[in-house]
């Protein structure tokens, strides 16, 4: 009996040293202390925005884990004991209306919202890490893009493709003209397989590598190009659009849940209509069918709908990414500038170019109203964003991916008098959320 309890006791003994040995034991992955640097970019000015009170927040991308933190009086913000791994960082800070103006002797009808981003930032293992970041404002229109439906519906049950919608909204308080608002469809890199062309430090294409591209102007930063580029129709006074009201553009403005007869006369229809939506209300659609020897069937033109009018396009339709991995830009310019006209250049190729190949219009950004950069869901299937913090400093992303019958929607900020305003902080990752099933008109 004593040899069994003597034998127990150094069992337990044991038990407990190695437990206190394992808790000692070196994993290999230390923490991290992070202070993320927060400055704005107001080299020429004489006056000073407030660092202090700058949300930060931390996206661990392989995990989704969030942490949060606060800018102090010098701008940083500190994070403690973090895993080393790939993070989002977002920071953004927004300035009243009136105290911007006090600080800045600049009246704005609106407050002023900043943001910084760095996306897949790499946190190496290490005892202090520092990110330096620049804060900055892009403009925020009175137009903004509202829904994005590009992922499609189930590939068996629902309309595929077919049933992608567009909608860009009245985020004003006075009417506003949709006539000559030009949608633009992105272009840029689409995956990390290709090589066949040059890239800037940050992955994405290197646009001044471009075959006749002028020099003496910012290629990259100045500037993106489009694949498809559409523009609503009308004389000026055409289409109005009240505000907190919205138009939709469809790729096919019918009614997806019910059969209907494509261009080649064939029954076109889905298994499940809860999948898709109706767009046979949709404000204008769009046609290619003039345009190709051999258009698709789904290609068809219901005549109680404009068409928008096609400048650039690409492919058999206007199918959006379903994957999520197009930018998005809506603009207007004054009557000096001719659009048709605007250079086009090919894809920053290693080799030299075909005299065939495809061009991509030069859309300079000063006349950009908003834009919107869509991105997958999964960190690992990301590319390297087109628009920088100016413009889009985050992106939108559906969770079910591409055909999930999902779209992006942009949130609702306020309510003022029964009109609906949207959020526009230029960082979709906030302004965004998403519709289980895409809604034309839908709030969130």
């Amino acid at each position: 009996m004593k040899k069994i309890c003597y034998f127990l006791l150094l069992t337990i003994i044991a038990t407990v040293f190695s437990c206190k040995k394992e808790d000692g034991v070196t994993t290999g992955i230390q923490p991290v202390n992070l202070a993320v640097n927060l400055t704005y970019a107001l080299d020429s000015s004489e006056y000073t925005l407030p660092v202090k009170g700058v949300s930060v927040k931390l996206t661990n991308t392989a995990t989704s884990s969030i942490l949060s933190s606060t800018s102090n009086d010098s701008g940083i913000a500190r994070f403690a004991g973090i895993p080393a791994g790939t993070y989002d960082v977002d920071a953004t800070i927004t300035i009243g209306a009136d105290n911007y103006y006090t600080i800045t002797g600049t009246y704005v009808a609106e407050d002023v919202t900043f943001n910084a981003s760095e996306k897949n930032r790499a946190i190496a293992v290490g005892n202090d890490v520092s990110i330096a970041m620049t804060l900055v404002a892009g403009s925020t229109g009175e137009w903004v893009i509202k829904q994005v439906y590009f992922a499609g519906s189930n590939r068996t049950d629902g309309a595929l493709f077919r049933d992608q919608f567009f909608e860009v909204y009245n985020n004003s308080d006075q009417v506003l003209y949709a006539d000559s608002l030009y949608i633009g469809q992105v272009f840029g890199r689409q995956s990390f397989t290709s090589s066949n062309y040059y890239t800037q430090t940050n992955g994405q294409m290197d646009w001044t590598q471009s075959l006749n591209m002028p020099t003496g102007i910012d290629a990259n930063n100045d500037f993106v190009y489009t694949r498809t580029l559409l523009m609503i129709p009308g004389t000026g006074t055409t289409y109005p659009v009240q505000p907190g009201k919205s138009i939709v553009i469809a790729q096919t403005a019918m009614n997806h849940k019910v059969p209907w007869t494509g261009a080649n006369g064939t029954t076109i229809s889905v298994k499940n209509p809860d999948l898709t939506v109706d767009l046979s209300a949709a404000n204008f659609e769009t046609y290619y069918a003039g345009f190709l020897s051999t258009p698709l069937a789904s290609d068809v033109d219901n005549v109680s709908v404009p068409n928008v009018e096609v400048i650039q396009y690409f492919g058999n339709d206007w199918i959006m990414d379903n994957n999520g991995r197009d930018g998005y830009v809506i603009f207007k310019v004054d009557s000096s500038q001719a659009v048709k006209n605007w250079p086009m250049y090919n894809f920053p190729s290693t080799s030299t170019p075909s005299s065939t190949a495809t061009k991509y219009y030069q859309v300079p950004l000063k006349y950009v109203i908003d834009a919107v950069e869509i991105q997958p869901i999964n960190a690992e299937d990301r590319i390297p964003k087109k628009f920088g913090a100016m413009y889009d400093a985050g992106f939108a992303s559906v969770p079910k991916g591409a055909y999930s019958s999902q779209s992006v929607i942009r949130k609702t900020l306020k309510t003022i008098n029964g009109r609906i305003v949207l959020k526009d902080t230029n960082n979709s990752t906030e302004d965004f959320d998403y519709f289980e099933v895409a809604t034309p008109g839908g709030f969130k």
